[in-house]
């Protein structure tokens, strides 16, 4: 489980990072039309919704691996 933080006062509503992650974790809030971290313990801490975010509203706080393991 990794922890995030996001800003919703920085965030668009644009739904890059529900669209981007793989395990529910974000949500768009109906009433903000924003998105919500509503299933934090799922989080795989595979980092698209950080890298992918264009306003940088979004910080997984989960240690990064030092390399990229190569998928060959």
């Amino acid at each position: 489980m990794a922890i995030h933080h996001l800003d919703r006062d920085i965030c668009t509503g644009c739904g890059i990072c529900v669209a981007v992650c793989p395990q529910d974790v974000l949500r768009m809030d109906d009433t903000s039309k924003k998105a919500t971290i509503t299933y934090p313990q799922d989080c795989v801490a595979c980092w698209g919704c950080e890298f992918l975010c264009p306003v940088g509203c979004i910080e997984v706080l989960e240690p990064r691996p030092k390399e990229v393991p190569s998928p060959y």
